[in-house]
């Protein structure tokens, strides 16, 4: 398997100066290597990729186990001061999808399905900058399941880049996912999550069907608002889920 790291680098420097590419054999987690060294002063753009994760995360702090070849692993770290930081992930998540294939869909808010079963997750973390309150360093983690995995200890079962592309091994993921999350992040920066809302409802793996909320909340999504809101029409109303602290199920 080889690695198209200069490929990646070449499509991506000319919009964001300064940016590197990386490749570690094994790390605990790339979200947290790039945390650390932005907590260091080091804030330039870097896409950082890892062969292995050792305590890779998911959101909530689940975990996300990834081996040499069976995954793909990376996170994209830049500095972006975008008006209003909502729908981010869905907006990235949004990007991956159209990069790979018309069948992967979206699950609010963070997760890449396929027929009910997740091929992979966003983690967005953040860090404040000298450059003001808007401006902060944001960590774009991406993981992806590219050979099949069984589904032991897993709540949603496991599907694979491979079955939708057999062709794909993680480097060629690599090459085509990090040049379309890259342009994502600029593109939110800019326009917000509004630039993606119609992009995201094509994909929506909820939209219209029977829902059930983490905090025991019922009803039945309806996709989701311009700030990346997922709206659920309960017994009382409509209502925006907003809250990270939420998860939510089809019924």
């Amino acid at each position: 398997m080889t690695w198209p790291l200069e490929t990646i680098w070449e499509q991506v420097a000319p919009s964001l100066p300064g940016f590197t590419v990386e490749l570690l054999p094994e790390v605990d987690s790339t979200n947290s290597e790039l945390m650390r060294r932005a907590r260091g002063g080091r804030l330039e753009p870097t896409l950082l990729v890892a062969e292995r994760q050792s305590a890779g995360r998911g959101r909530l702090g689940r975990a996300w186990q990834a081996e040499p070849g069976a995954s793909l692993t990376f996170s994209l770290g830049l500095v972006l001061a975008p008006t209003d930081w909502s729908g981010l992930s869905l907006a990235v998540g949004t990007a991956v999808a159209g990069a790979l294939h018309p069948a992967v869909q979206l699950k609010w808010p963070n997760d890449l399905w396929v027929q009910d079963r997740k091929l992979g997750g966003i983690l967005i973390e953040t860090a404040s900058t000298p450059g003001g309150a808007r401006a902060r360093f944001v960590i774009i983690g991406v993981g992806l399941n590219v050979r099949p995995r069984p589904p032991n200890g897993l709540s949603t079962p496991p599907a694979c880049v491979q079955e939708l592309l057999p062709e794909l091994d993680a480097g060629s993921s690599l090459g085509l996912v990090a040049p379309a999350v890259a342009d994502a992040a600029k593109r939110f920066e800019a326009d917000g999550f509004a630039a993606f809302q119609a992009a995201f409802g094509q994909r929506d793996a909820l939209a219209g069907r029977p829902v059930r909320l983490s905090d025991g909340t019922a009803g039945a999504a309806a996709g989701v608002d311009g700030h990346g809101a997922l709206v659920v029409h309960t017994a009382a109303g409509p209502v925006a889920i907003t809250s990270s602290e939420v998860s939510v199920r089809p019924a």
